[in-house]
């Protein structure tokens, strides 16, 4: 069994060396690759991920790097990963450092176990308002699992939630078209009409601020609630 940890990267040259260090420091209870995503940074993330592979090829040489030619979103770069993705478990994972890799392991230890099929980590089972979260996203990932439940008959804690982890049958199966943020909801909506079950368990999260390079959008709630009633409405 092989676990997919899939990167997508913009602009992330403060935090992807420290990311990545963190990821290869975890002890996984099975073998795993790292596919990195660049969406056409402009900064230097993609030289620092190429130094990265290099001494990583001497190493374990798990580590493949694919860059998108013009910056087309999370949600594109999101499933590139997934069509290059050779494991049998799928996680996304940032590259801004606000979620914890150690809290991986525990994450697919529900597949692992074959106990569940999808399982998304949840930042408020554990923390009413997790750290360094602004008020205004708080609201936001509040009202938007509110909806999601509300019109999919759910009870997430959590939809917006990054830390998504798939059994590779499951998420191959499914056909995404979102680019943006918008990953999050649709496939929340097109798991819940496929009636596939979602476990959450409670994750570690440390919020960071616009000024240190959070880059979702007020927008990006609107194209949110757009997607969760367009999902509704078709079949």
């Amino acid at each position: 069994m092989k676990l997919s940890i899939i990167i997508p990267t913009y602009n992330e040259s403060n935090t992807i060396d420290g990311l990545i260090k963190y990821v290869q420091s975890v002890s996984f209870p099975i073998d795993y690759e790292i596919i990195i995503i660049d969406d056409a940074s402009v900064d230097r993330t993609l030289e620092k991920e190429f130094l990265i592979k290099q001494k990583n090829k001497f190493e374990k040489n798990n580590i493949r790097i694919f860059r998108n030619r013009l910056n087309r979103g999370k949600g594109f770069s999101i499933r590139k990963g997934i069509r290059r993705a050779k494991g049998d478990i799928l996680i996304i994972q940032d590259a801004d450092m606000e979620y914890d890799p150690s809290d991986i392991p525990k994450l697919i230890d529900p597949l692992i176990k074959g106990e569940a099929e999808v399982v998304y980590g949840s930042r408020f089972l554990n923390s009413a308002r997790p750290e360094g979260m602004a008020f205004p996203n708080w609201i936001a990932n509040k009202v938007l699992t509110k909806i999601t439940n509300m019109l999919f008959g759910l009870r997430l804690t959590d939809m917006e939630t990054c830390y998504k982890v798939f059994r590779a049958s499951i998420i191959k199966g499914i056909k995404l078209r979102t680019n943006r943020f918008t990953f999050e909801p649709e496939i929340s909506a097109l798991l819940a009409k496929r009636k596939i079950k979602i476990k959450e368990l409670p994750i570690k999260y440390h919020g960071r601020t616009s000024r240190e390079g959070k880059k979702i959008k007020a927008i990006d709630f609107v194209f949110a609630v757009l997607v969760l009633f367009w999902q509704r409405l078709t079949p």
